[in-house]
């Protein structure tokens, strides 16, 4: 086991490395990067300043008029038929001086040096927008997104593992039926969708306004006792994590009743019941190891999907700074350092998860051994 752990390991790196390369090439060459956007707004600034201009030269030359007419001369500051530098568009020095402040003045292949370089020492640099270091960003927003995930995928599991239990083991009966109702409904409405509905009835939209509409703690959590903090910890949680569950439970049951229905039909379970086993031996000793394989397969897909994709929406709409609001916020604004930074943590996290859950096979079923395989 030990020399399967440290192939893996070191397979990482590669992988790492093929990923952030190739998605860092995408990018660069992408239009309406930082500069590009940096440049649009230099001119939209300069081009604002020209009309101000030109609005101002209107009201004083017709100041001048009424002068005129009243035998006074008034200086209208300029003559309004002067080219202005923003209509021109931007001088070559300052769009020189823009793509050196954000490291573009470099060839792409030395940009791309330097970032691997400085990732070999998980030195990530500063966002391009925010003024502060990736790292520092990403730990400041990563207790909302961990809360998110394992609360998430705890519950997840916690509901959907007895309940597609339950469901093959009763089969087409009636408690069968109405529970795949709910289950079709949940997968059926998206997470976002049911998150404002839930405003609307609980967080005071338009009916009761019994859970907070934002953010993790309330104003005043510093001054709550150890009791008080946790209640109001879970208390804002309540929204979030059931607008995340609706969607969540419903995949992760079916799979389960599957998985357990296909394992109930093989031909070791008819023998088992030939030998007079009873069926609660036959279903947690037998059928559960090798029914719950698959779904143990599934867990770090899952989690990396409760901790950045699923919460992304999620977080926007109950204002919830995490790293999924983060990375949206990275791509939108071509903040390449954080776009790059937090793609590096989570590849490197999905990574490692999918290593542990490999070894989560061996203590279901230790008849599983990763040594005589190949990686």
């Amino acid at each position: 086991m030990g020399s399967y752990i440290l192939r893996r390991l070191l397979l990482i790196i590669p992988t790492l490395w093929a990923i952030i390369t190739v998605n860092f090439f995408i990018v660069q060459v992408a239009p309406g990067g930082p500069v590009d956007q940096a440049i649009a707004q230099a001119r939209g600034i300069e081009s604002n300043m020209a009309m101000e201009r030109i609005s101002g030269t209107g009201q004083m030359e017709a100041g001048k008029n009424v002068g005129d007419a009243s035998g006074t001369d008034m200086d209208s500051g300029g003559s309004a038929g002067t080219p202005y530098r923003g209509a021109r568009g931007l001088d070559p020095e300052t769009i020189a001086e823009i793509e050196k402040r954000y490291g573009f003045d470099k060839p792409i292949h030395v940009r791309y040096f330097n970032m691997l370089k400085s990732y070999l020492t998980f030195d990530f640099g500063d966002s391009l927008f925010k003024g502060r270091s990736v790292i520092g960003l990403v730990v400041e927003r990563m207790p909302v997104s961990i809360s998110l995930g394992i609360w998430t995928t705890l519950l997840v599991y916690l509901i959907s593992i007895p309940l597609g239990i339950r469901k093959a083991v009763r089969d087409g009966t009636r408690f069968d039926r109405w529970t795949s109702a709910v289950v079709v409904f949940g997968n059926a409405v998206p997470s976002f969708l049911f998150a404002i509905l839930l405003i609307v009835l609980f967080a005071g939209g338009s009916f009761m306004k019994i859970f907070p509409l934002r953010g993790l703690i309330s104003t005043n959590w510093k001054d709550l006792s150890f009791g008080m903090k946790m209640l109001d910890y879970f208390w804002h949680l309540v929204l979030p994590l059931t607008a995340m569950l609706i969607g969540g439970f419903a995949s992760l049951t079916l799979l389960t009743k599957n998985s357990f229905m296909d394992e109930i039909g093989k031909q070791y379970v008819m023998t088992a019941r030939a030998k007079g086993l009873t069926e609660k031996k036959i279903l947690f000793g037998h059928v559960f190891r090798n029914a719950m394989l698959i779904i143990i397969a599934g867990f770090p897909g899952a989690f990396i999907g409760m901790l950045f994709t699923s919460s992304v929406i999620i977080e926007t709409i109950f204002s919830l700074n995490g790293l999924g609001l983060l990375g949206f916020e990275a791509v939108m604004q071509r903040d390449y350092p954080v776009m790059f930074g937090t793609l590096f943590i989570f590849t490197l996290l999905g990574l490692v998860l999918g290593l542990i859950s490999d070894l989560m096979y061996t203590v279901i079923d230790p008849r599983i051994d990763f040594e005589k395989r190949a990686v």
